[in-house]
């Protein structure tokens, strides 16, 4: 008798950045269950979105295609109702498929079922942080009847995925639970955790590119730590329901973010930019397949989950994926591109490039945005050396000493964006100016 698939279940959260966890060395005590994941399954250290804005991020999750392929690369553009998903690949590989919690891919709430990415069962709404808040969430179902779910969101949500869980263990399932948390709510501005977090996490351990750069952070941090808690407490009793139910040991748990958030420090807003605060996320999946797998800490992309999670539960990856498994990493292998791609719409229309020590950025000439996904020409924005300047606060774009640098990363920058089906831009060198530094060698600018 062949051994049934494992099931599938995407734990994602929304602007979470990287550093909250404890495997990235924050001291808050906030991802415990997080951190074990990681430690006992396989940690995608240097996990990268490929677009720090929700819908473009959230289209590329769906599909493992860039942005600017799915056609969302911006917010409140609709996933092409053709658009294959992994709902599609799961479900005609006879699982049994599960959306719960935000999408940000429809055109309206409640969402249309042509719209609802082709999952067999759905319990979420368009822009959750609109029709919801804190201590009242409401969400649609497959038919758009309105569902008020009770208690606090994070809790509500996790409580409807236990119960899908658990009424669907019968059959191999694919369960995508898809968090508001730790997003600000829009219409107050605020980040508003379960009651008496707030005062828990309030004047603790702040980012050193946040203790540097200041923005929101005093305002906001306490209420969003709170949240990153609460998450992480929610993922310990999704662990725990699968653990009761022996469905733990048969089943892929894979924990991400859309981007990440930097308290309006590097625009006025909290991201939509090439930093790390911006676009590194945390990532890391357990069972079989990733069990044991360590820590990677080759550049990934989000839209590398698609593929990966395909091949983990044995399914071919379709030819039309633009992203790439990440199950031999997993298995230890070496072969992996030295840079993460990344695509900036909304506030600028920017592209970027992040290998293990170099971050490289160009922007389209003001003007271009909100209606622009791409450029003919870009402009040379910021070079920052990861390895020495980890917080990114000092561009080195200007200095004559990493010219070389900036070289390197400009081919591998076009190199990307072509593979992405992109055309060949034309790239201003940014001035460069003496400053007494030794050039960069050769072989740090390949590092």
């Amino acid at each position: 008798m062949p051994k049934r698939p494992p099931n599938v279940i995407v734990f994602f959260t929304d602007q979470q950045r990287w550093d909250t966890t404890g495997v990235h060395g924050n001291p808050m005590g906030l991802t415990p269950n997080f951190d074990r994941m990681a430690a006992e399954g396989t940690h995608f250290a240097t996990a990268c979105t490929c677009q720090p804005v929700c819908g473009p991020a959230r289209s590329s999750l769906q599909t493992g295609q860039y942005a600017t392929t799915t056609g969302c690369w911006r917010n409140g553009i609709p996933l092409p109702n053709d658009a294959r998903t992994l709902a599609h690949e799961f479900g005609d590989a006879g699982y049994r498929t599960g959306y719960i919690g935000k999408w940000h891919l429809a055109s309206a709430d409640p969402v249309p079922r042509e719209e609802q990415g082709g999952y067999q069962y759905w319990l979420g709404a368009n822009v959750l942080e609109f029709t919801s808040e804190p201590y009242r969430t409401v969400m649609y179902d497959k038919d758009q009847s309105e569902v008020r779910l009770p208690g606090y969101r994070i809790d509500a949500l996790t409580d409807a995925a236990i119960r899908y869980v658990d009424d669907r263990r019968a059959d191999p399932f694919f369960l995508f639970l898809s968090f508001l948390e730790p997003h600000h709510q829009n219409h107050v501005d605020d980040y508003p955790p379960p009651d008496g977090y707030r005062e828990r996490y309030s004047g603790g351990w702040i980012p050193p590119d946040l203790a540097a750069l200041g923005g929101s952070t005093h305002a906001h941090l306490g209420g969003y730590y709170g949240m990153v808690k609460r998450l992480d407490e929610a993922l310990g009793r999704l662990l725990d329901a699968l653990k009761s139910l022996d469905l733990l040991d048969d089943t892929i748990v894979l924990y991400t973010a859309d981007h990440g958030c930097h308290f309006k420090t590097r625009n006025g807003e909290y991201k939509r930019s090439c930093h790390e605060s911006s676009v590194r996320i945390p990532m890391a999946a357990r069972g079989p397949g990733f069990d044991g797998g360590g820590r990677v800490d080759r550049p990934v992309s989000l839209v590398d989950v698609p593929p990966t999670l395909l091949d983990a539960a044995g399914q071919d990856v379709p030819s039309r994926a633009e992203g790439r498994s990440m199950m031999p990493l997993a298995r230890g292998s070496e072969e992996w591109p030295e840079e993460a791609f990344v695509q900036i719409s909304e506030s600028q229309v920017g592209r970027a490039v992040r290998t293990r020590r170099w971050k490289y950025s160009v922007s389209a000439p003001e003007g271009k945005g909100w209606e622009d996904s791409w450029s003919e020409e870009y402009r040379e924005e910021f070079l920052y050396d990861l390895k020495h300047d980890p917080h990114e606060l000092t561009n080195l774009i200007h200095q004559e000493s990493h010219a070389p640098v900036a070289a390197r990363m400009r081919e591998r920058l076009i190199r990307r964006m072509t593979e992405a089906g992109e055309i060949s831009p034309r790239i201003i060198e940014a001035e460069r100016q003496p400053s007494g530094q030794r050039h960069v060698s050769e072989d740090e600018a390949e590092a």
